[in-house]
């Protein structure tokens, strides 16, 4: 019609749903989605259409079983509505779910995100919980009370002072929880609070046959509006503070007479305190000692007159200036760092105690035995320091003459047994040659005297390799190889060594423990260890070899830097007395007879373990035994194959005609080392030094190998050595010593190396090798 207004569409159901912040899908009888909202699309990442027509469990497996699912099981199953609230895996929030029943016997859902509504739940319930915590722990009543005077919240103190559990207090009003008589003395006062006035009062509250008072404090609680909606109340027990305060004011009126008294005891201990001063002083500067008074940071503040004296100065030139500045530190800049470092520690704390050369007056310079201590209050602040200092010049001098004297005597009793053992294996050596000179001699006899004198040159050599190896100067010749096993081959040997009285036992790990050392040394270090547990023992006890891991190096001042192998020798002897036991390993220490021996079998030891990078360390107590333990490090590398050993026989014939250098400084030794390598079928010539070496190898050139001795004038044998690997890098270089500083500390920088005193055979068998 004409002039009508043209009526509005109906609104379509389906559009709400589509715009709506809620989320909302509907699934069929056999769980198809039939309808999803854009929400349903953004949490479960998904469009329409890769949802309608689909089965949601299909879709979202993981859902099975979940709160959700019984939600949906129940409705489909009941047909009645359901609400949860669930943890959505979907979107890893809660959300309020809604499942309803449809008319064509499925069901729709309608969810809400309720996580940002449990969280702002969560926070006011913690800070509830917070303010409870904090109210409860204190010892005031505070509560809130609203406008009809009802208690509406109560700390656990209301539990205290009126003996009665929370729930019979809140709730409650003032009169029922105060009672007739206290509520009316202060009912004008919570009146008044609640008409928006803030009211301080004390009042007194009755408990048991005490009276206490109460100081009560009501802060009115308003509305925007200004409507006093209720009062905060605070009560405080001041009843020991009214007190207090009374017995303060008792206490003054005696503090004063105290005071009259005092002032006429300040004149008389002043007067003591002057004489005391008096006393100090004298004491202070009669002390022999050089000392001063310092401040925490050092300033001088008082210094005696023994200082004064030896430096020639006067107070003014050092009070009231720090104390490395002072004359006897003067031009030193070194010492008055160490000084001003020493001051710092003390005042921290530290006793600090040092030597330090120091300047007198003139050209006097002395030893001073210099130390700082700490003053400390009751409280340990560090109120003054004490600098003393003693000149300790001519006992220096007496204790470096003792020492001498010491050193000079152990050096006698070492020479003397080592002269000893020496002589001994000299008369075999002497009277076998001359035994040889004979003529009647047949063959055996000259085979046994041959065999002697080889024999006690090796026992010669194992003497001084003993003193090299002390003093960490013997050439060792490292290899990797298992400390297990060694002990296993070297126990029987052992048993044979102590004797059959002696009951010898192993206690090994069965890990397999890897060191890189020189395996000869080791044995011998663990044959010197059980002979000397032997003579502990008077050849009759328990000899117990043992074997395991570490991990630090007991009373050796370190950590271990990684794993070590502790291989320990223990016996049942007498043990050693503690005023010996600092004294074990010096090589010239023995418990034998003069001339029964030179000590030198625990000095190997120490001097191996040292050499290797290891410590040996001894327990032991007078008639318990003691216990030997070589720590040596661990190493993961995989053990070196067996080394031909060369044993005593036919020496082999050379290699080939092989041109041999020689380069020896001795001549008796370079030139039987010619004869003999002549002898063998080489080709040699000696040179005297490095230089003559370089020399004739520039001239002629056409040599095979250099055989050099490593300790010699100017250029040493490893020096050689390398300079002959830099021109002539294939050249062979095989080098000989029986001592050197440069092989002990850096080794034999991979050149083949023989030691002296070298048999025949080790000789031709190292170039039969090297040359081949």
């Amino acid at each position: 019609m004409d002039g009508a207004e043209p009526r509005k569409p109906p609104v379509d159901p389906f559009d709400l749903l589509e715009t709506m912040s809620d989320g909302f899908y509907a699934l069929s009888p056999d769980w198809r989605f039939t309808y999803v909202n854009p929400l349903v699309e953004r949490v479960t990442g998904r469009s329409r259409d890769q949802l309608l027509g689909r089965d949601v469990w299909e879709l979202f497996p993981h859902a099975v079983g979940s709160d959700l699912w019984r939600a949906h099981q129940q409705v489909m199953r009941e047909r009645q509505p359901v609400q949860i609230h669930t943890r959505s895996m979907a979107v890893g929030r809660w959300v309020e779910a809604k499942v309803r029943p449809t008319p064509d016997g499925g069901i729709c859902i309608l969810f809400r995100d309720v996580e940002e509504e449990l969280q702002v739940r969560a926070r006011l319930d913690i800070s509830e919980a917070r303010l409870r915590a904090i109210t409860d722990a204190m010892p005031v009543l505070i509560s809130y009370i609203d406008a009809d005077q009802r208690f509406q919240f109560a700390n656990r103190a209301y539990e205290e002072r009126f003996q009665r559990p929370l729930d019979q207090i809140l709730g409650h009003t003032l009169r029922e929880v105060f009672g007739d008589e206290l509520y009316e003395v202060r009912r004008p006062y919570v009146e008044r609070a609640l008409a928006g006035e803030r009211v301080t009062y004390e009042v007194p509250f009755p408990r048991g046959e005490e009276t206490l008072l109460s100081l009560v404090d009501h802060i009115p609680h308003c509305a925007p509006d200004g409507r006093v909606l209720g009062l905060y109340a605070l009560i405080q027990d001041v009843t020991h503070l009214r007190r207090a305060q009374a017995a303060l004011e008792e206490n003054e009126r005696a503090l004063r007479e105290l005071n009259e008294n005092l002032e006429r005891q300040v004149a008389d201990r002043t007067a003591a305190l002057g004489e005391s001063e008096r006393r100090f002083r004298a004491i202070f500067d009669s002390a022999l000692q050089f000392m001063a008074l310092l401040t925490p940071d050092g300033v001088v503040v008082e210094v005696n007159r023994t200082a004064l004296r030896w430096s020639r100065i006067q107070p003014d030139e050092i009070v009231g200036r720090p104390f490395w500045l002072a004359a006897p530190m003067r031009d030193d800049a070194e010492l008055q760092a160490a000084v001003e470092a020493g001051v710092r520690r003390a005042a921290a704390g530290q006793v600090v105690r040092e030597e330090h050369v120091m300047r007198g007056a003139g050209d006097v310079v002395a030893t001073v035995d210099f130390s700082l201590k700490p003053v400390m209050d009751e409280a340990g602040q560090v109120l003054w320091l004490v600098a003393e200092g003693r000149d300790i010049s001519e006992l220096k001098t007496a204790q470096e003459q003792l020492r001498q004297s010491q050193k000079m005597e152990a050096i006698g009793q070492l020479t003397g047994g080592i002269a000893h053992d020496f002589n001994n294996l000299l008369t075999i050596i002497r009277s076998s040659a001359d035994l040889l000179r004979r003529h009647d001699v047949d063959e055996a006899k000259r085979r046994r005297y041959v065999d002697a004198i080889s024999d006690t040159a090796d026992r010669a050599a194992e003497l001084t390799s003993q003193l090299l190896s002390f003093a960490r100067r013997q050439a060792l010749r490292p290899v990797v190889f298992d400390v297990g096993q060694r002990i296993g081959e070297v126990s029987r040997m052992i048993q044979s060594v102590v004797g059959p009285r002696i009951e010898v036992v192993t206690e090994l790990t069965d890990a397999v423990c890897h060191i890189e050392a020189d395996r000869s040394q080791f044995e011998t270090a663990l044959i010197n260890m059980a002979v000397n547990a032997r003579d502990a023992m008077d050849g009759e006890g328990r000899l117990t070899i043992g074997l395991r891991r570490a991990y630090h190096v007991p009373r050796a001042g370190r950590r271990a830097a990684g794993e070590f192998v502790a291989v320990s020798v223990a016996d049942t002897g007498h043990g050693i007395p503690r005023d010996r036991m600092e004294r074990i390993f010096e090589p010239f220490f023995t418990t034998k007879e003069v001339g029964k021996g030179t000590g030198l079998g625990l000095s190997q030891v120490y001097g191996f373990a040292k050499q290797s990078g290891g410590e040996v360390v001894v327990d032991s107590e007078p008639g318990r035994g003691a216990t030997f333990t070589l720590y040596l490090p661990l190493t993961d590398k995989p053990a070196d194959a067996e080394a031909a050993s060369v044993r005593s026989g036919a020496v082999g014939p050379a290699a080939r005609r092989a041109r041999i250098l020689v380069v020896e400084d001795n001549a008796a030794v370079g030139e039987f080392a010619r004869q003999l390598l002549h002898d063998f079928g080489y080709e040699t010539v000696w040179a005297a030094h490095a230089a003559e070496a370089l020399q004739r190898l520039e001239a002629e050139g056409a040599f095979d190998l250099v055989f050099s001795d490593v300790v010699m004038p100017g250029m040493s044998g490893v020096e050689l050595a390398e300079e002959l690997r830099r021109r002539w890098p294939s050249l062979p270089v095989v080098l000989t010593t029986g001592y050197s500083d440069a092989l002990a500390e850096q080794g034999a920088q991979d050149f083949e190396l023989l030691r002296k005193p070298y048999s025949v055979e080790a000789l031709s068998h190292i170039l039969r090798r090297v040359l081949h």
